[in-house]
């Protein structure tokens, strides 16, 4: 079954590493291109920040050992569009990433660390994808694992049965402030009881958060 995983690689093992560190505050992000080839994986890079940092981003990038070549294609009101050619370190990171015929899906930069979202035609490939990079001595972590179900819905995590139920809760005003239909109402709307109801709406609700909030280990006392 298709597997979305979530890594994050060290912008030292990885690229940018000079350009992070002598701009603050500034974001980067791939364009969306799919691509087998690793030489070409990540080809458009945007970068976005204020103007003054913006100004210094041609010398940082000519500076950056990760960088082979950046070429300049579009320059817009706190953007830049560049098209990249990497050194080969980074293109045998990339290598590593897709020679299991795995796609970058997203590539963006979080505080000197790479966030990657990778499509691996199987959760097998992935996991010989980490033993082989890690095996080489790369650093890769993994955020979270999502599996492709036989639908789309299953991209987020959710059963059918939760999916149903939200779409039914949120067109029938359950959601709505006030609320036009409460959950004895929309259980009977369902024909499922009040409890069951519940339950439903809140392991969905966690598998949500859980898709767009990273918790990390509590602090003790917390």
């Amino acid at each position: 079954m298709s597997t979305i995983a979530e890594l994050t690689i060290p912008a030292a093992e990885f690229a940018l590493r000079h350009t992070l560190e002598v701009t603050d505050g500034l974001d980067v992000e791939i364009e969306r291109v799919v691509a087998y080839d690793p030489d070409h994986v990540m080809p458009y890079v945007w970068f976005a920040s204020d103007e003054s940092t913006l100004a210094g981003l041609g010398d940082a990038l000519r500076d950056d050992p990760s960088v082979d070549e950046a070429e300049r294609l579009t320059d817009l009101d706190g953007e830049r569009l560049y098209r990249m050619h990497w050194v080969d370190d980074v293109t045998v990171m990339l290598h590593l990433l897709t020679e299991e015929r795995a796609t970058v899906l997203e590539a963006r930069t979080e505080n000197e660390r790479w966030r990657l979202r990778v499509l691996f035609p199987e959760r097998d490939a992935l996991s010989r994808t980490y033993e082989f990079a890690t095996e080489q001595g790369r650093q890769i972590e993994i955020q979270k694992i999502h599996q492709l179900e036989e639908n789309r819905q299953g991209r987020i995590g959710l059963t059918d049965a939760q999916y149903e139920t939200l779409v039914a809760a949120l067109e029938r005003g359950y959601y709505g402030i006030p609320r036009e239909m409460d959950m004895e109402a929309l259980s009977d709307e369902l024909d499922i009881s009040h409890q069951a109801l519940s339950e439903r709406l809140r392991r969905a609700h966690r598998t949500l958060v859980e898709e767009v909030v990273d918790i990390g280990e509590p602090d003790e006392g917390a």
